[in-house]
């Protein structure tokens, strides 16, 4: 049985989905969820900065409280931030699928708005953290580029970018990592964010060349619980969102053939990533969103330390 204070801190950390998506703007959302997260923190291994006191800077939202000055506090009746020789900026860009796919929705909203959801989510925490961040949204081509920047304005820009959405019915993602390798020079870290819903042919190759250049990258795939499970009983028209075909399918005849070709196609996604190095998180859209910011958190703090 857990204890009231266990079940206080899980509650900070999970922010109910169907919840937080009531909430209409992606600052909003974004805000909830990284104010609730870092509020349900407690001391572990996730802050491993070094202890060698480097400067001062001034709080700003989302700053990790735990490195507040209070004796400057006491003098100043400001909010300073201890920074340390760890913490060196990192530079961070998130590729978004934003292709008609991402349109599926079955839980009440789409992937795409989970997937630009989750996109603000870690935009917010990085401007809180003084760290720059930049965007490549696409479908089948690129859609919009936001070069990685920590200015004032930026993160306006990076939400007011979320609602570009793509119309290409086919979405491939070599076109956008081949761009990300030609623009992005300094190493950072690379955040996919799509459901993988293309063919693979070429996605080894030009994750190589993105690891090959020294850049840390996340995947995360994004699916609609029923794209996994595939659970409707009655027999209905199903409209493929990519090539706009109808077809009326009994998926309980389908349904087995069905799951061992996802399966197929996801193992062979986790296969790519593991061989090269690369993180891969699977993501439901009925799931919080607290695991995929503390994952991403975790791989963060590795890197700059």
């Amino acid at each position: 049985m857990k204890s009231k204070e266990s079940s206080k801190k899980n509650s900070y950390r999970f922010v109910d989905i169907e919840t937080l998506m009531l909430v209409k703007t992606y600052d909003l959302r974004a805000k909830i969820i990284v104010e609730s997260f870092i509020g349900g923190l407690h001391r572990n291994s996730l802050y491993g900065f070094s202890s060698r006191f480097k400067e001062y800077k001034p709080y700003v939202g989302g700053d990790d409280l735990r490195h507040l000055d209070w004796k400057l506090f006491a003098r100043s009746d400001r909010y300073y931030i201890r920074r340390y020789e760890g913490e060196t900026n990192m530079q961070c860009h998130i590729l978004l699928d934003l292709s008609q796919s991402m349109e599926f929705d079955n839980v009440g909203w789409s992937k795409a708005d989970y997937a630009c959801t989750l996109s603000a989510t870690l935009a917010y925490f990085i401007h809180g953290q003084r760290d720059s961040f930049g965007l490549f949204s696409f479908d089948e081509d690129l859609l919009e580029y936001l070069p990685a920047r920590l200015k004032q304005g930026h993160l306006n820009h990076f939400l007011a970018a979320l609602e570009h959405r793509g119309g290409a019915q086919q979405s491939q993602i070599s076109t956008v990592l081949k761009k990300c390798v030609e623009v992005v020079n300094q190493r950072g870290f690379m955040v996919i964010v799509s459901d993988m819903m293309m063919e693979l042919d070429e996605l080894e190759v030009h994750l190589g060349y993105l690891r090959a250049v020294g850049h840390e990258v996340l995947l995360f795939q994004v699916l609609d619980p029923f794209e996994l499970d595939f659970d409707k009983e009655e027999s209905s028209l199903f409209e493929d969102v990519e090539s706009g075909k109808t077809m009326f399918v009994t998926p309980a005849l389908v349904r087995e053939n069905y799951q061992k070709k996802l399966e197929v196609h996801n193992n062979k996604i986790k296969f790519i990533c593991e061989t090269h190095g690369i993180h891969y998180q699977l993501l439901r859209t009925d799931e919080p969103l607290a695991s995929a910011l503390g994952n991403f958190l975790r791989i963060r703090n590795r890197i700059k330390q």
